[in-house]
């Protein structure tokens, strides 16, 4: 068996993912510089796309092959309409989103610079979540794993909880959230991706093999993993109790919009594909470098042949 063979999805139908969470509409400029004061910032290129964290962790999930639900909220406005339409036409199952009344869709402008870094303002109408959206255990129960990420926390954790007492991954995207939000989902969650934010403000600390130490020591109960951008990602190998490092590939990041909720879909499609936690980190890393090196948000996912494919080509390079 060759590494690359690892990644190819078992016999039988795709495996099917939930995600839940936020769906955006966002306005991507391509600027040169990222600004640093007051002025006009004039941008030579721009694209507006829905995403957010578990939307485009829906679409790393499709164009990789599985079966990708989400549940997320929009206003009742003509931007709510274009969310879901895109999403859906995406590949995405939306039939479980939900359309607030009296509220606004999410929208974030966002400036990204030729190193691929970004200035991210967005905006979510605070009633936006303030509903929960009723579901049984009977719509889970085609859904091999749940990922859920920190912007509709109160579905969030219903989900994790119905999940995990029916013994599937309940998968939580780890990102900075406000005060408590972590805290709260995270011990109903059995994989934990923390983004490097969202740890250094949890430990208060910078090395990432001593901040996967603190965060197993705190949340013990799950599988845990530090992502580290071009630095690779960190985990706690559970067998061994030992921090692991995998590296990623080199890429020249064109966009680094999106990379970590790419990582977050492959990492969960992965895990419902009954692949080992170094496995599933060995995908979703160069699902996520792939993405950066094309400008657009989630639109750089790549499939599974494009991955398959890079990481050939990575092995043979490395002889």
């Amino acid at each position: 068996m060759t590494s690359s063979s690892v990644f190819d999805p078992p016999a039988g139908a795709p495996k099917h993912v939930l995600c839940v969470g936020a769906a955006v509409l966002d306005t991507l400029f391509r600027v040169h510089t990222l600004p640093t004061g007051q002025g006009k910032v004039l941008p030579y290129d721009m694209l507006q796309i829905a995403e957010g964290m578990a939307s485009s962790a829906a679409y790393a999930v499709a164009r990789l092959g599985g079966k990708a639900s989400l549940w997320g909220a929009v206003g009742n406005d003509e931007t709510g309409e274009r969310i879901i339409r895109e999403l859906a036409s995406a590949g995405i199952v939306t039939g479980g989103m939900l359309c607030v009344e009296g509220t606004r869709s999410a929208v974030s402008t966002i400036l990204i610079d030729d190193d691929g870094e970004r200035l991210i303002v967005p905006f979510y109408d605070p009633k936006l979540h303030h509903m929960t959206k009723a579901f049984t255990p009977e719509d889970l129960a085609d859904v091999d794993a749940v990922l859920v990420d920190v912007r509709w926390p109160a579905l969030a954790l219903r989900v994790l909880k119905a999940a995990r007492s029916m013994g599937k991954p309940a998968i939580l995207d780890g990102d900075v959230a406000p005060d408590g939000i972590i805290e709260r989902l995270a011990p109903e969650a059995t994989h934990i991706v923390f983004s490097e934010p969202a740890a250094q403000r949890l430990t208060g600390i910078e090395d990432f093999a001593e901040m996967v130490r603190l965060l197993k020591r705190r949340f013990g109960h799950s599988f845990i993993c530090v992502t580290a951008g071009a630095a690779g990602s960190f985990w706690c190998d559970d067998h061994s109790n030992d921090v692991r490092h995998s590296p990623t590939i080199p890429i020249r990041a064109v966009d680094t919009l999106a990379a970590g909720d790419i990582f977050h879909g492959a990492f969960a499609l992965a895990i419902a594909e009954g692949k080992t936690p170094a496995e599933a980190i060995q995908l979703s890393s160069i699902a996520a470098a792939i993405k950066c090196e094309a400008f657009g948000g989630r639109s750089g996912a790549p499939t599974r042949t494009d991955v398959i494919a890079r990481l050939g080509s990575h092995e043979a390079s490395s002889l």
